[in-house]
């Protein structure tokens, strides 16, 4: 048959926690990747005062680490996600690491959280033939992340609309803006 030859490719998970402490988002780190075969992606403290922990891996494995890293921030756990078959483009985005070659439409979104903004982000690349520009993670911004996107001005709207609504729901929205034609001066500010 057609197609049976055809491998679904398939993505390695990645999960976080956000802790409102350095302190203990340190400690945890530490047991997390004592507890499963993960990568650490980053851990490191951001705005305001809070501390991230951003892991790769399987989907069971980041389970198992997530699930400890929540259980032992007790109090001081602002928030967390599994995504368990991550856009390719996110973890670049994420590193600053992408190889935009023009830029187009132009989609920002902003969110309370380090979380939301990466869960956004996922869900607005899957949705649409978008490229993600920048993921920042609330360094130098109150705690507070945002992403940029760029694409056709009808995959922006479409990908600005699917992060909203994977967070909407979570009070983390803080502000999404499209420019359909951005001026020649912005692709050295954003790229």
């Amino acid at each position: 048959m057609k197609g049976d030859n055809v491998k679904e490719v398939v993505y390695p998970a990645i999960g976080m926690v956000e802790f409102n402490s350095v302190a203990v988002g340190i400690h945890t780190c530490d047991s997390m990747i004592k507890k499963a075969p993960v990568k650490v992606l980053s851990a490191t403290p951001v705005c305001p005062g809070k501390y991230v922990v951003l892991l790769r891996g399987d989907e069971a494995s980041i389970g198992e680490s997530i699930e400890l890293g929540k259980s032992l921030a007790g109090e001081k756990l602002v928030d967390s996600f599994i995504i368990p078959n991550v856009h390719p483009g996110v973890i670049p985005a994420i590193l600053g690491t992408t190889d935009i070659k023009a830029l187009m439409a132009v989609g920002v979104l902003e969110t309370f959280s380090v979380a939301s903004a990466i869960l956004a982000a996922d869900a607005a690349v899957k949705a649409a033939e978008i490229d993600l520009i920048e993921i920042m993670l609330a360094r130098g911004l109150g705690g507070k992340s945002f992403f940029t996107l760029t694409g056709e001005l009808h995959e922006v709207e479409a990908a600005i609309q699917a992060g909203v609504g994977i967070i909407s729901g979570e009070g983390m929205l803080v502000s999404q803006v499209i420019i359909p034609s951005p001026h020649s001066d912005m692709e050295e500010l954003i790229l």
